[in-house]
């Protein structure tokens, strides 16, 4: 599996159920990275995106505590479920995109974790700090610095020396 998630220099993704930043090439990155894939994500999470309904032209697995059907998406009420429901699928065509509580349940599980790495601060409320603090989690690749509308990112591969198996 992988992990796809855009972060602040404070290890920030989301604030009030929004992303941070709205970055056209990041916005890119991630259709081009997720399209034909299957998503992985937290209830709060799908009601961010658009309508609040499931990202079209991929598989959506949405892990929600209420276990309530949704319209085009696949419902996981707990981690035991949605792992066994994962194991239909080929590992790479996994990427979990967030939140904070569905990064932190599978980031043990994913291989790979493709991060936009956003050179500022801005105020957040929910973090992707997992993938900094483990020591078996290393950088494999970046581009280089790239600027939108005066914020400075980059693209980074990050890999997991120590992947729990599904």
């Amino acid at each position: 599996m992988k992990l796809i998630a855009a972060v602040d220099k404070n290890k920030g993704i989301g604030a009030n159920n929004a992303l941070l930043y709205r970055i056209p090439d990041d916005m890119k990155f991630f259709r081009e990275k997720t399209l034909g894939k299957v998503v992985v994500c937290g209830h709060n999470t799908l009601k961010s995106f658009k309508d609040g309904k499931p990202l079209q032209g991929r598989t959506n697995i949405v892990l929600s505590r209420g276990g309530k059907p949704i319209d085009g998406a696949v419902v996981c009420s707990s981690l035991d479920e949605l792992l066994k429901k994962l194991a239909e699928y080929p590992t790479d065509d996994i990427y979990v995109i967030g939140g904070q509580t569905v990064y932190d349940l599978l980031i043990d599980y994913c291989d790979t974790a493709c991060i936009t790495e956003i050179d500022a601060i801005s105020y957040a409320d929910k973090f992707l700090t997992k993938l900094y603090a483990s020591p078996s989690w290393s950088l494999a690749e970046e581009s280089d610095i790239k600027e939108y509308d005066d914020i400075k990112y980059r693209f980074c591969t990050y890999k997991n020396g120590f992947v729990t198996p599904r």
